[in-house]
């Protein structure tokens, strides 16, 4: 599937949605997510040929004047990017673990995409912005040198947007630390076996 994305983040809730309806009004394109996160900001992520995801990003852009922080179009986005915002899928197992953390959400998704094109990585999670203050993180897993590929191509075009925190999953208390935290988006699918 050559699924192309529109992914646009506003500083303005009331604009986000005005901006949602020119995406749409714009061009044949296919909503995906549109939402409030923190602090006051509205993400939109759209789905369409090439085309017309540029023409509605434009379209959306204009509309939301100076409350666009970022936005991107990305042809061709891996599917795993999709499922890992949706929250719809969790790896079979869990070998390292790589974490990059943006200030900017438009970051995330551009970094997930980059990292599981790069190296063969399973996307656990890309959280967008809700109930984090605004930042975004990717959480992604493999083997180690697989997950340092992944996290190095991800987070190369942001510069110092993002903070990066690899570990591997030998160290019990860290291993047990994360599948605490994500337990109630995957129940019993982490359990930790001491290698």
């Amino acid at each position: 599937m050559n699924l192309c994305i529109g992914f646009l983040e506003l500083n303005s809730i009331a604009k986000g949605m005005e901006a949602a309806d020119s995406v749409l009004k714009a061009a044949a394109v296919r909503l995906l997510s549109a939402r409030a996160g923190c602090p006051g900001k509205y993400y939109l992520l759209f789905t369409g040929e090439v085309s017309a995801v540029q023409a509605s990003l434009e379209a959306g852009e204009r509309t939301g004047e100076g409350f666009v922080v970022d936005s991107c179009v990305i042809p061709r986005v891996h599917p795993q990017v999709i499922e890992a915002i949706a929250a719809a899928t969790a790896p079979e197992t869990l070998g390292a673990v790589g974490v990059m953390e943006f200030y900017s959400v438009t970051a995330s998704v551009y970094a997930a995409d980059a990292a599981v094109k790069a190296a063969d990585v399973d996307l656990i999670d890309v959280r967008l912005g809700t109930g984090i203050g605004g930042k975004s993180f990717v959480v992604l897993t493999g083997e180690v040198a697989a997950v340092s590929e992944a996290v190095r191509c991800g987070v190369y075009r942001f510069g110092d947007k993002f903070m990066v925190s690899l570990f591997e999953t030998d160290d019990a208390a860290a291993a047990a630390a994360f599948v605490r935290t994500h337990a109630g988006r995957f129940p019993e699918t982490w359990p930790y076996k001491a290698r």
